[in-house]
């Protein structure tokens, strides 16, 4: 029995049902045609986005993967220990001064309003620069410190490189929050076909650290006019509205916290290391983190451009409801990576031995620690976003800050009392801190799925102890053995 009327062509109804003699009366109105056809159109646009993006992930790594093996064949271990290191410094001048850009534009009812977007790339464009300054200053007293005095020259180049992707179109946010994959990806795979086609290219002919610049610089300016060339519409100008200012700055407080805790948090283990390792192990363990994190990666690529911008779209039910939304497709979606993920950490191993030369076999027993520590860091990336899109980053930014403490303490004690092996191992295990923090702030906010997240852990151990299972039975021994080669 149902009674109703229409507002604005929102058809809202008061339901009594009665089934099997159980009467539910919501005693309230319910949204009913509009959100049913809402969910189906947002449905249907992220199923869509999520399959670019996967598919974009996949060929975005075989380039990827192809290229490493390429450029770790005409370059030495050294080389990507000090460009790792560089970059992490960089990184880090960049997650401190973030102001949160693009969640800022995707979450604004502004995002069509010309002054808003205009304001926002002026914003980007006067970051880019400072951070070039910055890089440049920074130099000096980091080459000091490590006793690498390519440093100097090469830490401001970084920064340098970086400006013309600072001039990017504000058309990408656009593409992201509107689920517009498709342009994305295929842009994002141009680009990087042609960098790493002339980073090779450089690499062949001058054997040293300068073509990996070469190469991320021709992709940088590559990415700056292909942006552009997709924002015909509304094609940015320099701008500053007082009240655009205003409301991404006062949204980024929280995403400049939290950014820098994840820095602090994510790349401590990269300036650590690179004080206590050499260049040389610094560049075989990057070699390890790069498959390790490539589970990591895509569901960091599908948070960024098809679970936040979704979750947005939602953010105006109930937490409890929202929590629902998530439920069932991200059951589906880590059952998969569990089972990704425990392949990885238990063959890892043969692909580094397959692929690379004797100088980066050590990365062989980095490899398995490393990807099976991902896994509290990947169940929070399919959940974390909607604390964000809650206005909530503030657990995300004590969830780093303790991991950050957690590496600071820890690795640098580990390394002392059972060297590499010790100093990895207290990598693997360094989500933990702000795994337990975040699902405190998640359960506060209820939007916790700590029972699924048990579910899906039993589920990659199990999937774990089957193939090292395998393994053994097969005799090469456990996962990073390495006596059997």
């Amino acid at each position: 029995m149902k009674s109703g009327f229409e507002n604005n062509g929102i058809v809202r109804f008061k339901i009594l049902w009665d089934f099997n003699n159980i009467t539910i009366d919501k005693g309230s109105t319910v949204l009913i045609t509009t959100e049913l056809n809402n969910d189906h159109k947002h449905g249907k646009k992220a199923i869509e986005a999520a399959s670019f993006v996967i598919f974009g992930f996949g060929l975005s790594q075989a380039i990827r993967l192809g290229g490493n093996i390429i450029l770790t064949r005409l370059l030495v271990p050294e080389i990507f220990g000090i460009i790792t290191l560089a970059r992490v410094f960089y990184m880090g001048l960049g997650l401190f001064s973030d102001v949160g850009l693009e969640p800022a534009i995707i979450r604004s009812n502004r995002s069509n309003d010309p002054l808003f977007m205009n304001t926002a790339w002026t914003i980007q464009i006067i970051r880019s620069v400072i951070l070039a300054v910055l890089a440049a200053v920074i130099a000096y007293p980091i080459s000091q410190f490590y006793q690498e005095p390519v440093l100097i020259f090469i830490i401001p180049l970084i920064g340098f490189v970086s400006i013309p992707d600072g001039c990017r179109s504000t058309s990408l946010p656009l593409l992201n929050k509107e689920l517009q994959q498709k342009k994305l990806t295929f842009m994002e795979l141009g680009i990087q076909v042609i960098s790493l086609v002339v980073m090779a290219t450089s690499a062949y002919f001058l054997r040293n650290i300068w073509a990996l610049l070469i190469g991320e610089f021709v992709g940088s300016c590559v990415r700056m006019i292909w942006s552009h060339a997709l924002n015909k519409a509304q094609p940015n100008r320099l701008a500053l509205e007082k009240g655009a200012v205003k409301e991404l700055l006062s949204f980024g407080k929280w995403i400049l916290l939290s950014t820098a805790m994840m820095f602090l948090a994510t790349q401590a283990d990269r300036f650590i290391l690179g004080k206590l390792f050499t260049m040389a192990m610094l560049g075989i363990y990057s070699v390890a983190l790069n498959f390790a994190e490539l589970p990591k990666q895509i569901l960091a690529r599908l948070n960024g451009k098809v679970i936040f911008p979704l979750i947005v779209k939602y953010a105006h039910l109930s937490n409890t409801a929202l929590r629902d939304k998530m439920k069932v497709p991200r059951r589906r979606l880590l059952t998969i990576v569990a089972v990704l993920l425990a392949c990885l950490g238990s063959f890892g191993d043969v692909i580094i031995h397959l692929l690379y030369d004797q100088r980066y076999q050590a990365a062989a027993w980095i490899l398995p620690l490393l990807a099976f520590g991902m896994w509290p860091l990947i169940l929070l990336s399919t959940i974390e976003s909607s604390l964000l899109a809650i206005g909530k980053p503030k657990y995300a930014a004590a969830g780093n800050l303790l991991k950050f403490l957690y590496m600071i303490t820890v690795l640098p004690l580990s390394y002392r009392f059972a060297g590499e092996f010790g100093a990895v191992l207290a990598i693997a295990l360094n989500d933990i801190p702000s795994y337990v923090t975040i699902n405190i702030g998640l359960k506060k906010e209820r939007l916790s799925l700590l029972k699924q997240d048990l579910f899906l852990t039993l589920v990659l151990c199990l999937a774990a102890a089957l193939l090292i299972g395998i393994r053994m039975i097969m005799g090469v021994g456990v996962p990073g053995s390495t006596e059997y080669y």
